[in-house]
């Protein structure tokens, strides 16, 4: 099925919006950076869009192994879920401090949120490749 490559690929690209954002403001480049961010919170916001509509849709997929790789795959599953359900109000919070001009508390959350969104990005690439690629 096209659905979850489609949503890996959304939270793919929204990950490196944000390495490609943090990269930028390190460079002091703050409209790329702004253009970044904001492209990384459209693409999370649709992959959660598109999950959210698959899931309701078509339910969730077991994953098919056993043994020490279902642990694996649950200790990666359990902490995607666990700092993903973080990460959506600190996203919210950290671009709203931006967009408001209040840049001292946005760096202030930011510091949190970025390291987080960034494993999210990243261990939900690695749920899909688990679920969908390598079972």
């Amino acid at each position: 099925m096209w659905l979850p490559a489609l949503n890996a690929a959304l939270i793919v690209i929204s990950g490196i919006c944000l390495v490609i954002g943090y990269a930028c403001i390190r460079a002091r480049r703050i409209v790329w950076h702004r253009r970044s961010m904001l492209t990384a919170s459209v693409f999370a916001a649709l992959f959660l869009l598109v999950y959210v509509t698959r899931y309701l849709w078509l339910g969730s997929k077991i994953y098919p192994g056993d043994g020490v790789s279902r642990a694996v795959y649950l200790v990666i599953l359990v902490s995607h879920i666990t700092i993903a359900i973080a990460v959506a109000p600190l996203a919210f919070v950290t671009l709203r401090r931006a967009l408001g001009g209040r840049f001292k508390l946005h760096r202030q959350i930011a510091r949190i949120t970025l390291p987080l969104w960034i494993y999210t990005a990243l261990s939900g690439w690695v749920v899909y490749m688990l679920l969908y690629v390598l079972s």
